[in-house]
């Protein structure tokens, strides 16, 4: 009896702890192709009938091999993102990717993927990269060249920056979520709409609220194509 019991707890904590590590629901077939016309909500998206899954689902002429433009770029870089919505063959598969393109002293500022850990490689040129812990918020940063590999854990703030004055850098990123999500720190503290009460933000960054209306005034734009 206590042998069974035992066999049973550690069956229940197997099945919580990989339920609690999973950024995205398990596979439960060999593919299930993002039905984007589907009226029915789901979290994901519901599974195109097999029958109708061509190998066209599973393929983008995503010309990941050409430069990207930075230059209208306020940040000078350029994101470009395959997740399942560009490419349906990847609904519950765990995973994405994106190219990144820097200009030369450009940079991909802070922010999070909520549901996705990062793994980067330097295709060209060098990256000054680094994430933030939670509280007390420790920074891991590293000086990054041609070939090298970096992991950004899953929720943390991470930047990416050029510090080439002359030479464009550009990275791929694997993504462990269909969807990752990117929350930009500043984009999210100063250009939400509505905005963040002022009060709230000048307390926050303990600075005058004069400070805050002109950030708020600024035009956050969106590096990610």
């Amino acid at each position: 009896m206590a042998t069974s019991s035992y066999f049973l707890l550690a069956a229940f904590v197997a099945l919580v702890t990989s339920q609690a590590i999973a950024s995205d629901p398990s596979p439960l077939q060999d593919f299930c192709v993002a039905d984007k016309h589907s009226p029915v909500k789901v979290n994901g998206f519901v599974c195109k009938d097999p029958m109708a899954v061509n190998a066209d689902d599973f393929f983008k002429a995503a010309e990941l091999d050409k430069p990207r433009d930075t230059k209208a770029s306020k940040v000078g870089s350029n994101v470009t993102l395959i997740n399942v919505m560009q490419l349906p063959g990847l609904n519950t598969l765990g995973i994405s990717l994106a190219r990144i393109d820097y200009a030369p002293l450009g940079e991909n500022p802070p922010h999070t993927h909520p549901r996705a850990t990062e793994i980067l490689t330097v295709l060209e040129g060098t990256l000054y990269v680094g994430f933030v812990t939670s509280n007390p918020n420790q920074l891991f940063a590293k000086v990054l060249n041609k070939g090298d590999v970096f992991v950004f854990p899953q929720g943390l703030i991470h930047f990416q920056f050029n510090p080439d004055h002359y030479k464009p850098a550009v990275a791929i990123a694997g993504l462990s979520s269909q969807n990752p999500g990117v929350i930009t720190i500043a984009n999210a503290v100063f250009g939400s709409k509505p905005p963040i009460s002022d009060d709230v933000l000048a307390k926050a960054f303990q600075v005058e609220k004069g400070t805050i209306d002109w950030l708020q005034a600024q035009f956050w734009e969106n590096n990610h194509y």
